[in-house]
C-alpha cells in the first residue's frame, strides 16, 4: 500500500494516539482483512497488534510498509499506558469498551469523522480496485445469461453468478446476492429463495463482488422471454432507465445528496412513478458496500471528485413487478463516470 492511511488519519485527528479496532477501518489502515487486531498510531509511527493466527501473514504483507506488526498481549490498557489522550471511532465503539478506556483515565477524542472524510474520496489505488471489481461484475453477468434456463430457482441463478464472479477473480461478494423472479421483484430487498423461473418472468438481480477488499454494486432487470403481457413493465422500464441516465448526466461535483437524488426522483415524477420509488438514489461504495456519501431526499452530504457511489433509481408495484437499474459510478472532473459498461436497454432472453 503506497499511501500511509494511518498517518493520514493521525494527522487529521491531532490526538496523541489513534487506536482502531473496527475491521473495516483496520482494513483501510493496513490493507489487511482480519477478524481481530488493533492499529495504534502515534508520533513514532504505526503498529498493527494481532494474535498468532495473523502474525505471519501480516508480517509478510506489511514488510515493505511503515507499519510494524506485533503480538497483542491483553489487556488493552498495556498498549495505552504512556498516553493521556487517545482517539477512537466513537460511533463504532461499544459503550463498555468506551467506559474501560475512560475509566483508565484517558481523554477520548473521536476519530470517526476523519475516517468518514478520508475514506469517501478514493485514492487512485482504491479506484483501481473498485474498477476491477466492476469489470468482474460485468463479465460475470454477461457470462451468466446463457446459463439461465426455465425451471432454475432464484438460488440456482445466485449460486451460478457468485461462482462466475469468483472464477473471474473476485475474493467474494459485496453482499448477499438478490435474485427475484416475477412478482418477487416488487420487494426491493427480496430474500433469494426457491421460486422457479417461468417463461415471461421478470428477473431482477442485485449483485456485486470484492476485489482487493473493495466493492462493486450493480442491479439489472430483464425479461426471460416475451409473453406479450408486459407492456406496462416495458414502459416503466424505459422511464427508470431515463431517470438513471439523467442522474449520470446532471449530477455534478458540489451537489448535495438531496439535490442529486432529486434529479432522478423528479424525472420519475413527470410520469407519476415517483411514489413507487421507495428508497434513495444511492450510497457511497468502497471497502463497505454502504458508506458516505448518502444520496437521499434528506442528505446534505456533499458530492466531491473521487467519490464512488451508486446510481440506482427503481419503481416497485406491490405484488406485480419491480425495476431497478444500478451502476457503480464515480465523480471525475465534476462529472459522473460509470464504472460498469454493460448495455442497459431492456434485455429479453
Amino acid at each position: 500500500m503506497k499511501i500511509n492511511n494511518a498517518a493520514k488519519i493521525y494527522n487529521i485527528v491531532g490526538a496523541e494516539a489513534v487506536l482502531t479496532e473496527a475491521a473495516d477501518l483496520r482494513k483501510y489502515l493496513t490493507g489487511l482483512s482480519t477478524s481481530f487486531g488493533y492499529v495504534l498510531t502515534d508520533i513514532d509511527g504505526t503498529t498493527f497488534y494481532t494474535d498468532s493466527r495473523y502474525l505471519e501473514g501480516a508480517a509478510n504483507a506489511l514488510k515493505d510498509t511503515d507499519i510494524a506488526v506485533k503480538q497483542f498481549v491483553a489487556p488493552l490498557s498495556n498498549l495505552l499506558k504512556k498516553y493521556k489522550e487517545v482517539a477512537i471511532p466513537v460511533g463504532r465503539t461499544l459503550y463498555n469498551d468506551y467506559l474501560k478506556l475512560s475509566n483508565d483515565g484517558l481523554k477520548i477524542a473521536d476519530s470517526l469523522p476523519a475516517f468518514t472524510s478520508a475514506m469517501s474520496v478514493k485514492e487512485d489505488y482504491e479506484l483501481a480496485y473498485i474498477e476491477r471489481a466492476c469489470q468482474i461484475t460485468d463479465k460475470a453477468f454477461t457470462s451468466l445469461l446463457d446459463s439461465i434456463k426455465e425451471g432454475m430457482t432464484e438460488n440456482d441463478v445466485a449460486a451460478t453468478l457468485e461462482y462466475l464472479m469468483r472464477k473471474f477473480g473476485a475474493s467474494g461478494t459485496s453482499f448477499e446476492t438478490i435474485v427475484a423472479f416475477g412478482e418477487n421483484s416488487s420487494v426491493p430487498h427480496h430474500e433469494t429463495g426457491s421460486r422457479k423461473l417461468k417463461f415471461g418472468d421478470i428477473i431482477l438481480i442485485d449483485f456485486g463482488c470484492k476485489y482487493g477488499g473493495y466493492c462493486s454494486d450493480c442491479t439489472r432487470t430483464f425479461l426471460f422471454g416475451d409473453d406479450k403481457k408486459h407492456d406496462d413493465f416495458k414502459k416503466s422500464y424505459n422511464i427508470v432507465l431515463e431517470a438513471h441516465n439523467k442522474a449520470k448526466e446532471e449530477i455534478t461535483c458540489g451537489m448535495t445528496g438531496r439535490e442529486a437524488d432529486a434529479v432522478a426522483r423528479d424525472c420519475l415524477k413527470k410520469y407519476g412513478l415517483d411514489k413507487y420509488f421507495t428508497h434513495s438514489l444511492g450510497h457511497g461504495i468502497g471497502i463497505n458496500i454502504h458508506e458516505y456519501p448518502f444520496i437521499s431526499p434528506k442528505s446534505e452530504d456533499k458530492l466531491l471528485n473521487g467519490m464512488v457511489f451508486s446510481d440506482e433509481p427503481g419503481v416497485y408495484l406491490e405484488g406485480n413487478y419491480g425495476i431497478r437499474i444500478e451502476d457503480t459510478v464515480t465523480l471525475d472532473e465534476g462529472k459522473v463516470v460509470s464504472l460498469i459498461d454493460s448495455d442497459k436497454k431492456l434485455l429479453i432472453l
